[in-house]
């Protein structure tokens, strides 16, 4: 079996964005969209400015050392893609007999009359997201940040599930259509 001596990984800055390291491992990423800062802390990786952007690298690397400097890729290539683009989950509510009302209250998104319910289902939003009803069954969450993005679309599905009913015929709910 051949030993790798170093593992690079190598995210591009575009243009119109900016990216700093400080002395105690956070990255600031700034782009037209706003300003991203996470965390990176490890012994064995190692995290360079370039002129072109910034690099992963890794010494000697064992399975996890070369899986972590990989997370932290697509954790960098993830902040810079929030930053230009934005992250934007498409769901749709689905419902047979009762019509469900959903509406934004401060950081909290409500679901009326899910099967009848008299009351309320509610899931938390994260702070830097954005949720928006259109037409009644079509709801939209956009932010910068991907983890809180999709962490508030999972908690809009998971608060309008099925219980203690067969989901096989009862498939009302609020599922993920696509991922932008």
């Amino acid at each position: 079996m051949v030993k790798l001596d170093r593992i690079e990984h190598i995210v591009t800055i575009p243009e119109g964005v900016t990216a700093s390291i400080s002395e105690d491992g956070v990255v600031t990423i700034q782009g037209p969209k706003g300003s991203l800062s996470r965390e990176f802390k490890s012994t064995f990786i190692s995290l360079l400015q370039d002129g072109s952007g910034l690099t992963v690298r890794v010494d000697m690397p064992r399975r996890k050392q070369r899986a972590l400097a990989g997370t932290w890729n697509a954790h960098l290539n993830n902040m810079v893609k929030g930053v230009t683009d934005g992250f934007t989950y498409n769901l749709k509510a689905f419902y047979s007999h009762f019509p469900m009302t959903m509406s934004v209250k401060g950081n909290v998104f409500v679901v009326n009359n899910y099967f009848g319910e008299r009351v309320p289902r509610n899931a938390a939003i994260l702070s830097g997201v954005e949720v928006k009803v259109n037409n009644k069954v079509e709801v939209v969450v956009s932010g910068i940040d991907k983890e809180s993005v999709g962490q508030t679309a999972a908690n809009i599905e998971k608060c309008a599930t099925v219980k203690n009913r067969d989901r096989r015929v009862f498939q009302d709910g609020i599922y993920l259509i696509n991922k932008e």
